[in-house]
């Protein structure tokens, strides 16, 4: 009877185990059960209700990260499945084709990385990651078709995007050492953007903020600029043992015009969408816009 090498049986094992550790992976989630009732005219696709996916979802990402993995998660669409499926010519109905598609997404679309969240808290990261970055794409989208300016031919939305980074560095430079939460909300034809922010700075060093968030704010912040709409910035800074600080800001052609502390206080006690006056909330110094521009003009493009 042949002899079985069972040391060399058990360092493939082990080597196995080892590669498995160093596969990233990626889930695709049906976030909502809206979503999930449309998956269901699959027959393969097994479950039949969406608190128990989800469950299960769950279950898996705790079982990946158990085995030393790294897992991101990303928001599966079935009407972009749908279209993605016909694009390709793959049968909708099979798990390898939901697989596909899964790794087709991570590759473009929002990811959040699986570190033992609950699935109650992940979703909604994950939602307001695709939010996020839909809100990103449609803006880089109106900068590239607006073209270049008839008078001296410039890229307008290159241009607009390189003053709105310059605003964005002077705006954490100006605003001194704390923890730094930006929000810029501009209207661009019959949507209203909006993007946020957070960044540190130390008392030594610059601002340390995601690359990510900071495209984003950037790219809004362009589409105002671009667009010459009527946009705003607001600037929370905590900093410890003092009250929270706000400054505000108004867009206008290409500029971030200083509001007034009254101005700043009006606009952060009023609710958005009633007009009515929200009580201040303790411990917040309301205060004036600081000057930004740093000397700089934007011209007038066309």
């Amino acid at each position: 009877m042949p002899r079985t090498d069972h040391t060399h049986t058990k360092t493939a094992a082990g080597m196995r185990r080892a590669l498995r550790r160093e596969v990233a992976g990626t889930v695709g989630l049906l976030a909502d059960a809206e979503d999930f009732a449309a998956m269901r005219r699959y027959r393969t696709f097994t479950f039949d209700d969406h608190a128990t996916y989800l469950r299960q979802v769950e279950d898996l990402l705790k079982t990946l990260a158990s085995g030393g993995g790294h897992t991101t998660v990303t928001l599966f669409d079935p009407e972009d499945y749908a279209a993605y499926c016909a694009e390709t010519g793959l049968d909708p109905d099979t798990p390898a084709s939901r697989s596909r598609f899964t790794a087709e997404v991570a590759t473009t679309g929002a990811c959040v990385a699986y570190t033992g969240q609950p699935i109650d808290h992940l979703v909604p990261l994950l939602i307001n990651k695709a939010v996020r970055h839909a809100t990103w794409e449609y803006a880089t989208v109106l900068l590239t078709d607006i073209g270049l300016c008839a008078s001296c031919g410039q890229d307008i939305g290159r241009a607009a995007f390189d003053q709105a980074s310059h605003l964005l560095y002077r705006l954490l430079e100006e605003a001194g050492p704390g923890t730094h939460h930006l929000v810029c909300s501009v209207p661009a034809h019959d949507e209203q953007l909006m993007a946020a922010l957070h960044a540190d700075r130390t008392a030594t060093g610059p601002a340390r903020l995601d690359s990510s968030e900071g495209a984003e704010f950037a790219t809004v912040l362009a589409v105002g600029i671009a667009l010459e709409t009527p946009g705003g910035v607001v600037l929370r800074t905590t900093t410890p043992a003092a009250p929270d600080r706000v400054h505000g800001w108004r867009l206008d052609r290409g500029h971030l015009i200083p509001l007034s502390a009254a101005e700043v206080f009006n606009a952060y006690c009023t609710d958005a969408d009633t007009g009515e006056p929200v009580p201040p909330e303790p411990d917040v110094d309301y205060r004036a816009g600081f000057d930004v521009t740093g000397g700089d003009d934007w011209p007038t493009h066309h």
